[in-house]
């Protein structure tokens, strides 16, 4: 019995690493290049944060006031998120406040999932989010409310969030691992303050009068 369970455990372990080797191969290979230059780094990063790799749900929050992109991860549906990362947004277009219409240069502020992974992204690397959600499409321009909104690298934006090259490939390479091992949608938030921090409620309630 001891050594049916070995070999069950061994064949499902050649079986993920057989899988992963063909969604290797399936890759760019820009895709690969990245995979390969940045998998070992990730790796050591969470092991200095302890925490287990790989991550196996990841969460994305946004706060355009203080320019921050935040990765959250877990292993269990069960566990809560811990912080992982932050990063710094290199430029905002636009004002605090939610997309309404295409070319306003906006930035959305609402609840979002990554819908597309785009390694030829002429900003690198860039991960598609689901504007215009279901919100927007009641309280945006009804014939043009935009779309096109990116995470992605260099630092040029007109209503997208670039967070340069190097954290582009480290977000990128984390989305597709959490995603190849089940994560359909990954959570996307986009806060225009931390409402927490009374400073930044102040400044709201001044625009808002």
């Amino acid at each position: 019995m001891k050594y049916c369970v070995v070999f069950l455990l061994l064949s499902m372990l050649t079986s993920g690493n057989e899988l992963f080797a063909q969604e290797f191969k399936a890759m760019t290979r820009k895709e690969q290049l990245v995979f390969n230059r940045r998998e070992k780094s990730l790796m050591q990063q969470f092991q200095e944060a302890n925490l287990s790799w790989p991550a196996k749900q990841l969460y994305i929050r946004s706060f355009k006031q203080d320019g921050v992109l935040e990765l959250w991860v877990k292993n269990s549906l069960t566990e809560p998120f811990v912080l992982f990362k932050t990063y710094n947004i290199c430029a905002l277009s636009g004002k605090l406040g939610p997309k309404r219409r295409e070319g306003d240069k906006q930035v959305p502020e609402g609840i979002y999932y990554i819908n597309e992974f785009n390694p030829n992204s002429d900003y690198h690397f860039s991960l598609g989010l689901n504007y215009p959600n279901q919100s927007d499409l009641v309280f945006a321009d009804r014939n043009a409310p935009g779309g096109e909104i990116y995470i992605h690298g260099q630092c040029a934006t007109v209503g997208c969030i670039p967070i340069l090259n190097s954290p582009i490939e480290e977000l990128y390479v984390l989305a597709s691992m959490v995603k190849k091992q089940g994560q359909d949608f990954i959570p996307v938030h986009i806060y225009p303050i931390r409402f927490s921090n009374q400073q930044s409620a102040k400044a709201i309630q001044m625009l808002v009068g």
